[in-house]
């Protein structure tokens, strides 16, 4: 029982919250108590549970190195997301205690769905999750563009889902078993039925990680919901849904590899074309964000692809460094307030260098990490998803990552452009949020001085991914 831990703190906290929140008005409490919440699920994952490896439920939940560490990324995610979300919401006027109830519960769909060891569980897990993300994207009830948002991805989600179950039926059917395991012994005779279901239960978690062509919903999304939870679905839901990839191909389907890889690497190129390409006429930060995630998610999709165990660590080192960078990003798009109002196109970071030097720097050093600059973090995670990608001779899918990787970076270079050489605009407010200042510059630490010892994370992820299964 100990460990599940992490799950119990977080679904009990959920159900105090629930009690306590219907008496509490003060918003910062429930804030301060959700962050110490966090921090213990954190503490009980990494410290008493991050290399325990155990079956629970009938085999049906698994408790192992990879899903601990997928958790710990997404903790963070949560932890820094409620970190700057605190005094955005209040100047909203969104503050209210359902928000950090939802965000919990939506983690405990996330643990549930990178643990599942069984078709059952995974989907449970993961329509927890996607519940509470569409209440996540419409809960600013005062805006149009938020309520916009959360009835697309409703509309769009569901079908996903759909899709993802009778995927899932079809497994069922032809092996009868939900059970990842006993799916995989039934696997290794060459089915139709076992690849039609692979084919439908890849679209639903293509769905959720807005790779194309099922990406249609994510500019909108990010644009329309409130910008604390555009920082959250550009992190968590992610970490959850590749976790959950990860598993569901090297396990029930490790057998199929000649089939799936040829749609990953399909998805992938795609992805990271269109990623490129869709973001070099946006004006708003946060679809330009989207179409940057869209792109992220190819690179990502390609070391899937590949399936050695480097290109796994390469995928795990990517997604640790990804959730740093979009960290730093959006606490530098919350920065940008100017009496009680938000700012989110590219032409409000003009002249930023003048009146924000600090926000100005760490935005620079992240763009000119996303954009893959060495010697800077996302030029290492590009780095890796590379040498393991040539080192298979999949010379083609190496090609498309540079040349999408350099037209990506027009559109990063030109947000440093309209940083430093265009016409200053009036300077925004000072952050009084200490939240705010410590990830953005935290993250930027991160970023700009991993390349001091990049060994330590490499060496972590290759002794999980020695071992999935």
């Amino acid at each position: 029982m100990k460990n599940l831990i992490p799950e119990l703190v977080i679904l009990l906290s959920s159900f105090s919250l629930l009690i306590t929140g219907v008496f509490s008005k003060t918003f910062n409490k429930i804030i301060n108590y959700i962050i110490i919440v966090l921090l213990a699920a954190l503490i009980f994952v990494v410290y008493f549970n991050f290399a325990s490896s155990v079956t629970l439920f009938g085999n049906s939940y698994t408790i192992d190195p990879l899903s601990n560490f997928m958790k710990t990324l997404v903790l963070i995610s949560v932890l820094f997301t409620m970190l700057i979300s605190n005094t955005y919401l209040e100047r909203l006027k969104i503050a209210k205690f359902e928000y950090p109830i939802i965000l919990l519960l939506s983690t405990l769909g996330m643990f549930v769905m990178i643990s599942a060891n069984n078709l059952i569980v995974f989907y449970l897990g993961l329509e927890l999750q996607s519940l509470c993300l569409y209440v996540l994207a419409a809960i600013n009830t005062k805006s149009l563009k938020s309520s916009e948002a959360g009835l697309k991805y409703f509309v769009l989600g569901s079908l996903s889902s759909g899709l993802l179950l009778y995927g899932c039926s079809l497994v069922y059917g032809f092996t009868g078993s939900v059970d990842y395991s006993e799916i995989a012994k039934v696997a290794t005779e060459q089915s139709g039925a076992l690849k039609f279901g692979l084919v439908f239960i890849l679209c639903g978690i293509a769905f959720k990680i807005s790779a194309v062509p099922f990406h249609m919903w994510s500019p909108d999304v990010y644009e329309g919901s409130p910008t604390s939870v555009t920082t959250f679905f550009a992190m968590a839901p992610k970490v959850a849904a590749i976790a959950a990839l990860i598993k569901f191909l090297n396990v029930p389907y490790a057998n199929f590899i000649s089939e799936w890889r040829t749609i990953v690497i399909v998805l992938s190129i795609a992805s990271m074309f269109l990623g490129a390409v869709a973001a070099i006429g946006q004006s708003n930060l946060k679809r330009l964000m989207a179409y940057s995630s869209i792109g992220h998610v190819g690179f990502i999709l390609a070391g899937l692809a590949i399936a050695t165990p480097q290109s796994l660590s390469a995928v795990l080192v990517y997604l640790v460094i990804y959730v740093f960078m979009n960290i730093g990003v959006f606490a530098c798009i919350m920065s940008l307030n100017r009496n009680g109002v938000y700012f989110e196109n590219i032409s409000d970071l003009s002249g930023l260098s003048k009146h924000h030097p600090l926000i100005a720097i760490c935005l620079t050093i992240l763009t000119f990490s996303l954009a893959g600059i060495p010697p800077l973090a996302g030029f290492f995670a590009k780095f890796y998803i590379f040498l393991a990608i040539i080192q298979q001779k999949i010379y083609y899918l190496a090609v498309v990552g540079l040349l999408s990787a350099v037209i990506a970076a027009f559109y990063y270079l030109r947000i440093i452009k309209v940083i430093y050489f265009d016409a200053a605009k009036e300077s925004y407010e000072k952050n009084s949020n200490y939240g705010i200042k410590f990830s953005l510059i935290f993250s930027t630490v991160v970023i700009l001085f991993y390349f001091i010892d990049p060994s330590t994370l490499n060496t972590i992820v290759e002794s999980i991914t020695k071992n999935i299964k």
